[in-house]
């Protein structure tokens, strides 16, 4: 599959042609849920917690006789069905990690650029190169490249010139900056257009044109 590349212009340069392995494999929906779902758990915390009658405080004594009194039994004032009581089948701390093997998150990522790509939502650029930390000249060429759609753009590696890029982005609501090498599921489906400039794309095809 053959994609255009343009400058920061928005002009068009020339044709590159996308790793097939990457930019063309199998689509399958159930594993890109999958990844997704399991990346949105292991981002849980599960620090979710509320008090059983063991540990709020008070209620130490019985607060009347057992019998003779009219009244229902009860042992504690701080029993569940008392106010101020402690709390009966409620969330406790708890690891909502689920585990997914390398091999399958890898190729759950192949699946979702290759929807992007058959959707033409790629742009590449020959290089994300700004001439200041200005917002105002990150909007104008994302404007060029991919209109008012919503943008994740890879960046190759941590760079002064990147590091421009980046704190250019950071005030662009539908807009973010993520390095290739972390480009994830919950991301690349987030957003309308990947923006990306030739040496992201590199580091993707290394990382990813292996089955291992």
């Amino acid at each position: 599959m053959k994609v255009d590349v343009f400058n920061m212009e928005g002009t068009k340069l020339r044709e590159v042609e996308l790793p097939a392995t990457v930019f063309e494999a199998p689509i399958n929906v159930d594993l890109m849920h999958q990844a997704y779902i399991r990346q949105m758990a292991n981002a849980r915390l599960g620090t979710h917690k509320t008090k059983t009658r063991s540990e709020v405080s008070g209620g130490g004594r019985k607060p009347w006789r057992q019998k003779g009194t009219g009244r229902a039994r009860q042992g504690s004032t701080r029993a569940v069905q008392w106010k101020g009581g402690g709390r009966a089948h409620t969330p406790r701390p708890r690891s909502y990690e689920q585990a997914m093997p390398k091999k399958m998150r890898r190729a759950a990522l192949r699946s979702a650029l290759s929807v992007k790509a058959s959707e033409a939502s790629i742009v590449l650029v020959d290089d994300l190169i700004l001439a200041e930390s200005k917002t105002r000249l990150m909007v104008e060429a994302l404007n060029r490249l991919v209109g008012e759609s919503s943008v994740l753009v890879l960046i190759p590696e941590k760079s002064l010139e990147y590091d421009v890029v980046t704190r250019s982005a950071n005030n662009i609501p539908e807009a973010k900056i993520l390095l290739a090498s972390y480009l994830n599921i919950r991301d690349l489906l987030g957003y309308d257009k990947l923006v990306m400039p030739l040496k992201a794309l590199d580091v993707i095809s290394a990382h990813l044109g292996q089955e291992a």
